[in-house]
């Protein structure tokens, strides 16, 4: 089924879930190999899935690992710029705990498959928490988000300067 990413002349709509996927201190991000900018694992939740299913999915496909999806974090609007046209994105951050016992528990290694249609990979990244200042992470906010992470389910709005159109 389709990704439920909308794409017009003037505007794109993304409905995107994420992980939030700590141990030892550590978050787990992700980043295309071309950018400098880190983010939650996921991705676009397709027509028909749950959003269970997409991050099951996402995390099996990128780096090969069985995931328990946990609890509902963060409800994000997110407003940034997509190239050249403004993107407004509906984000869910769910709690995961990656099960697959081969998955590196620290450092960083890349997607076992590549971003399809991109000349990029994916490289994934274990961030200490008090390191999440010194690099840029989308959220911005995330250090803040994660530090009250049991203050039940989030909501937060995300803007970056987008393209007037």
């Amino acid at each position: 089924m389709p990704d439920i990413l909308f794409k017009t002349d003037e505007f794109v709509f993304s409905y995107r879930v994420a992980g939030i996927c700590m141990q030892n201190g550590r978050v787990l991000l992700q980043k295309p190999t071309n950018d400098a900018g880190y983010a939650f694992p996921g991705g676009h939740v397709a027509l028909g899935e749950t959003n269970a299913e997409t991050l099951v999915r996402e995390f099996r496909e990128e780096i090969g690992a069985q995931i328990a999806v946990r609890d509902l974090k963060w409800v994000a609007e997110i407003f940034f710029p997509w190239g050249d046209k403004p993107c407004h994105q509906i984000c869910l951050y769910y709690l995961v705990d990656i099960l697959t016992p081969e998955i590196p528990k620290e450092g960083s290694f890349i997607a076992k498959e590549r971003l399809e249609g991109r000349g990029f990979d994916l490289e994934f990244h274990w961030v200490p928490f008090d390191r999440l200042h010194e690099i840029e992470v989308y959220p911005a906010n995330a250090g803040e988000l994660l530090g009250r992470l049991n203050a039940g389910v989030q909501h937060f709005v995300y803007k970056e300067d987008v393209p007037d159109k």
